[in-house]
């Protein structure tokens, strides 16, 4: 815990699918490229069946609130960080991938979609590369990156 910035990192529980689904569906509403491709519902139900069951999740509470995940598949691979908007600026997302890279010091991977400026630049402070890159073959039609990160 970051007692002085007034959050905490904890391994999640299947009472977090939810809120992990929440600030996920609510990136998606405020970001004016991505489409909408599911319903909340779907996406929430996702979460709790899939994300949660399969991936090692970790959560960043701010005030006893999730504030902010990161999935991490068996495989190394990323599926998804993301940050509430109150959350962000505040070290979260370099906790949440400072976990990820502890618990697969080997190297860990991760898609970005190429419209995604700020995922990148993150990313790239973070030590990740260009991998390999779509011109758009997945669910949303958007142009992808792969990016790697190896220690």
């Amino acid at each position: 815990m970051d007692r002085a910035q007034g959050w905490r990192l904890r391994p999640a529980v299947a009472e977090d699918a939810a809120a992990c689904a929440a600030i996920f569906d609510d990136w998606v509403e405020a970001t004016d490229w991505m489409p909408r491709v599911h319903p909340a519902d779907d996406v929430e139900r996702h979460y709790r069946e899939h994300v949660l069951a399969v991936c090692a999740v970790t959560v960043a509470e701010v005030d006893g609130r999730v504030a902010g995940f990161l999935a991490l598949d068996p495989e190394g691979l990323v599926g998804g960080l993301y940050l509430a908007p109150e959350a962000r600026g505040r070290g979260l997302g370099k906790a949440l991938m400072d976990a990820a890279k502890a618990l697969r010091p080997e190297g860990l991977t991760l898609w970005t979609f190429v419209a995604n400026a700020g995922a990148r630049r993150f990313y790239a402070r973070e030590g990740f590369v260009e991998a390999g890159r779509t011109a758009g073959e997945d669910e949303e039609g958007l142009a992808d990156l792969l990016l790697a990160w190896k220690p």
